[in-house]
């Protein structure tokens, strides 16, 4: 029963977390679009305040604008990442509520070990999140089987863990949501920031073999400008991996906690209903 009522809200506040990616991701490519366009574009960086001639000397912004069409894609790539960094950081500390997990899980534990179902749920009503909803959904289906009749001491040590295990799954995937855009952009940010460089590389030598004599100041500019986009590649997929691999190993140490205390709870069960 108190799966079937936790179903129906969980399905609810999962939606807009379902919906984001499709808005924020269109909605980085426009913004980053629009930077390299009248940000990086501006005619101040330019020599005669024109964005088709070389960029002023040491204007960086200019240089930026001259690596190419793959530049506002980097750059829509790299407000991704940030964007998705921040939406798991702030869902990931909501998730883990109000307090320590650890110190949490202890509390439950010691009130378990007094007999004291009130004193658990209070903590878990404390301590909110994603630990506290499982520890909370296995409480009730303690106190429940505690006052079952007709049923072996396993059968309900069976029914507390399920509830646990239901509880865990519909926690999971809003813990884990949208950490697949991080691995992608991991993955992917580097090849197209070299893909980038090579056609920066092709313009530049195609330039100097067309115009006679090699201009060795022309061939650095064009290099510079190519490199950019191994810049931007590989920075974002350093951050991309980098929070990746932060949000994972949390997530790992909040499913451990969640499995800890739903140990406890058939522990505790078996101990004390004989």
């Amino acid at each position: 029963m108190t799966a079937a009522k936790n179903t129906p809200a969980k399905q609810q506040g999962s939606n807009p977390g379902s919906i984001f990616p499709y808005i924020a991701i269109p909605a980085c490519f426009v913004l980053s679009t629009l930077v390299y366009l009248y940000v990086f574009g501006d005619p101040a960086h330019f020599v005669d305040g024109d964005p088709t001639k070389d960029p002023l000397p040491g204007d960086y912004f200019g240089t930026i604008y001259k690596g190419g069409w793959v530049v506002p894609v980097l750059l829509g790539m790299f407000f991704v990442t940030i964007v998705f960094v921040l939406e798991r950081a702030i869902t990931l500390n909501t998730a883990g509520g109000s307090g320590k997990v650890d110190e949490f899980v202890k509390s439950v534990k010691s009130a378990l070990d007094r007999g004291d179902l009130s004193a658990a749920a209070a903590a878990c009503d404390k301590q909110k999140g994603s630990v506290a909803n499982v520890v909370r959904a296995g409480l009730a289906k303690y106190g429940e089987m505690a006052k079952a009749t007709g049923m072996e001491k396993d059968e309900k040590i069976m029914a507390i863990q399920k509830e646990v295990e239901e509880a865990t799954t519909l926690e999971l995937p809003m813990l884990e949501k949208n950490l697949n855009v991080l691995a992608t952009l991991a993955s992917t940010a580097t090849l197209i920031g070299l893909f980038g460089t090579v056609l920066g590389m092709i313009r530049a030598f195609a330039a100097l073999s067309t115009a006679g004599a090699p201009d060795s100041s022309a061939l650095a500019m064009g290099i510079s400008e190519a490199l950019i986009n191994t810049a931007l590649g590989i920075g974002t997929s350093a951050i991309a991996i980098i929070f990746y691999n932060f949000f994972t190993s949390k997530i790992d140490g909040m499913t451990y906690r969640i499995d800890e205390a739903g140990y406890s709870l058939t522990q505790t069960f078996a101990s004390q209903n004989h």
